[in-house]
């Protein structure tokens, strides 16, 4: 990989382009916007062979250098993760436009007409770990709500990610919008990273997408103003009234499905008076998961390895789940108060008493009753590809889509009010 010479400078330099396309894009009517879009799609698509090529090398050297197998798979893209990039650019396209939308409007009784608009963010910025898919959504969410996407993908999927923007950036060419309104920074350094981070008068909001390390670097060196997509420690809990069955269902759903994403489920708690019962099922059903858990889990679940407090602390991405039997609704709530990150949690109950607490009491950006953790995802959800999952409490939180990357500016309406 070529590193940036003289990186603040240069970074400064393609900043400042991407910061003049920005009012471009603004304007863009919402038939230019749709148009663009539809034009990125067909590009990735007609591109499949080269950016699949691209990514090879990207996975070859991943493996050469002993990336986890979790970091690989979502390093990785075949023609059906390639289609379904195409496809998620065109359902962004067919939603609504949230530029120009009135939120709110109102007449004071001194005559001033006053309502509040939708307006782009600006620039966008964009900073992720290994998931070209990432490279395509975000721009995606971008361009269609008026903004200008600078991204600086990882070092590990620098070749995916040129392949998958020259493509983009072609087709908004095409389109009548500049090239540079997405533009991919040519280095995955941490010293870049770092820079990128600083980019204040350039970037006007930044969105990391990435693991722990990434969220405390973002944390520590950020100048700009930030949304934390963070780490997802979710939970199921299996409380004493909830289908057995369909509770399996749901956790191998949440936990085999894909375990390297930020809403499997990681722990399950389960009520006490049905452990006896329930835990041997769960454990057949889970043949490939490496289960660890308390000592009245593994009083019933031999092969089951003791769970140490670290591990109920763990985002493990990986087909590994924490077990924990509880005495109830109350200490279920109190774990996931003291290990949860505030991503995605869930209850399984038949009890609309437990349910309705848990969902008033468990703080997190999503709280899920007798359903999946899987289901917390921008498209799952209707919000077309998602620009990330915000743990944080300002401005947004869960899935972000399109409403996500607007503000909302007041307009005030007069004919000749002065204050007295």
């Amino acid at each position: 990989m070529e590193i940036m010479p003289d990186v603040p400078g240069a970074l400064e330099e393609l900043a400042g382009l991407v910061r003049v396309s920005a009012p471009r894009v603004a304007r863009a009517s919402a038939q230019q916007k749709m148009d663009a879009l539809s034009l990125m799609a067909e590009g990735l698509a007609r591109g499949a062979d080269e950016i699949l090529v691209a990514n090879q090398s990207d996975l070859v050297r991943a493996r050469r250098d002993g990336l986890a197998e979790g970091q690989i798979d979502r390093l990785g893209l075949d023609e059906a993760r390639i289609s379904g990039m195409s496809e998620g650019i065109l359902e962004v396209a067919a939603l609504p436009d949230p530029v120009g939308e009135i939120t709110s409007g109102y007449t004071l009784a001194n005559g001033l007409r006053v309502r509040k608009q939708r307006v782009p963010l600006g620039v966008v910025g964009i900073i992720y770990e290994n998931r070209p898919n990432v490279t395509s959504d975000a721009a995606a969410l971008c361009i269609k709500s008026g903004n200008a996407a600078f991204l600086r993908g990882s070092s590990a999927a620098l070749s995916s990610n040129t392949a998958i923007a020259a493509h983009l950036c072609q087709a908004l060419s095409k389109a009548g919008l500049p090239r540079e309104s997405v533009t991919l920074v040519p280095d995955g350094s941490r010293e870049t990273a770092t820079a990128f981070m600083k980019l204040s008068g350039y970037i006007d909001c930044l969105i990391p997408r990435g693991g722990i390390s990434l969220i405390e670097a973002v944390r520590q060196h950020a100048t700009v103003p930030y949304i934390i997509d963070g780490e997802g420690n979710c939970h199921i809990y299996v409380d004493e009234s909830a289908d057995l069955d369909a509770a399996a269902e749901i956790i191998v759903n949440a936990k085999v499905q894909r375990p390297s994403v930020c809403n499997s489920v990681e722990t399950v708690l389960v009520h006490q008076s049905i452990a006896a019962e329930f835990l041997p099922f769960l454990d057949s059903r889970l043949p490939q998961v490496e289960l660890r858990g308390d000592p009245a889990v593994r009083a019933t679940i031999v092969r089951a390895v003791a769970a140490t407090e670290h591990d109920y602390a763990t985002e493990f991405l990986d087909l590994i789940l924490a077990v924990k039997v509880v005495d109830g609704l109350d200490d279920a709530i109190a774990h996931i108060g003291k290990y949860g990150t505030g991503h995605s949690e869930a209850i399984l109950t038949n009890d609309y008493s437990h349910a309705s607490r848990f969902v008033s009491e468990v703080d997190a950006a999503a709280v899920l009753v007798n359903a999946s953790t899987r289901f917390v995802d921008g498209n799952q959800l209707g919000l077309g590809a998602e620009i990330g999952i915000s743990t944080q409490k300002l401005h947004a939180r869960g899935p972000m889509g399109l409403s996500a990357l607007t503000t909302e500016k007041f307009i005030i309406e007069g004919t000749g009010q002065i204050r007295p």
